[in-house]
């Protein structure tokens, strides 16, 4: 059941740019990842169920939500840093590190520069570049705005002013139709409207070549260590996973079946049903 909590809200500098986190709970850390178009309120229904007994740790990240509207940085590698350094400012030695879309990548190159501070990896729903086992996924190809949110000025000049009804088609195909909470759906609009909260959202997909390059250089002489599970749902299905599956030592794979892209959401209860038992296997009984 879900604990009586509200998170609270703090900001931490981090790699030279100030995050909006949000915080509760405690115990071993859990770090949550979100993608697009999301916040840190995208774990508004697991965060609570967590922090019985972790301390969970959700920021937006660099330039998205509350967090500030950097002027570079959204390639994977320094998203990993930040989160890097987040747990440092936070006095955390290790961490759960839970990611999803565009989390996922940050996730795994932080899992793969800093095998130590991962104790457990958590990924869903993203591909990661080039790596084989992309065709597992993603049957129709890679989607239309990729190539729209990567052309530098473009999505932002025609959007502005039209953020809510955009930001709603994600949000309604994200959950096959069912919808999201409405301050959930609000909070998400309200961080996505205006010229620079949307230049930083498309950031991250024009660094998505550097990327990818980041993470085909790590693959290249380390491999993941820890204990992973990789979720998929629609439209990722088991890419992920076949792509994760030469590199780890430890994975485990899941397919969420009538569920969206945005799993958080859309199946909370399933969500947690995978996530309580794999985070809590090595602690103390």
């Amino acid at each position: 059941m879900p604990v009586a909590t509200t998170p609270r809200l703090r900001r931490i500098t981090t790699n030279g740019v100030q995050l909006n986190v949000a915080i509760a709970g405690d115990g071993p850390a859990v770090l949550l990842l979100h993608g697009f178009p999301h916040t840190w309120q995208l774990w508004s229904g697991i965060m609570g169920r967590l922090a019985g007994q972790y301390r969970v740790i959700a920021p937006d990240l660099r330039g998205f939500g509350a967090s500030e509207r950097a002027t570079d940085g959204y390639d994977a590698g320094t998203l990993a840093a930040d989160a890097e350094g987040l747990l440092d400012a936070l006095g955390e030695p290790s961490a759960a590190v839970v990611g999803i879309d565009a989390g996922t990548a940050p996730a795994v190159l932080l899992a793969l520069r800093r095998p130590g501070l991962v104790r457990r990896l958590v990924v869903m729903e993203a591909l990661l570049g080039r790596l084989p086992g992309a065709e597992h996924g993603l049957a129709g190809g890679t989607p239309w705005w990729f190539g729209f949110h990567a052309v530098p000025g473009l999505a932002e000049t025609v959007l502005t002013g039209n953020e809510a009804p955009y930001i709603d088609w994600f949000l309604d195909l994200g959950t096959r139709g069912r919808g999201v909470p409405d301050d959930i759906r609000a909070a998400f609009v309200h961080a996505y409207t205006g010229s620079e909260a949307l230049r930083c959202a498309f950031s991250y997909y024009r660094a998505l070549p550097t990327s990818a390059q980041q993470i085909h250089e790590a693959v290249t002489t380390t491999r993941l260590t820890m204990p992973t599970l990789a979720i998929g749902s629609h439209p990722v299905g088991a890419g992920l996973e076949h792509q994760l599956r030469p590199l780890t030592d430890d994975l485990i794979g899941h397919q969420l079946q009538d569920c969206g892209h945005i799993i958080p959401l859309d199946r909370t209860d399933a969500l947690f049903a995978l996530l309580a038992p794999f985070l809590s296997a090595d602690l103390p009984k």
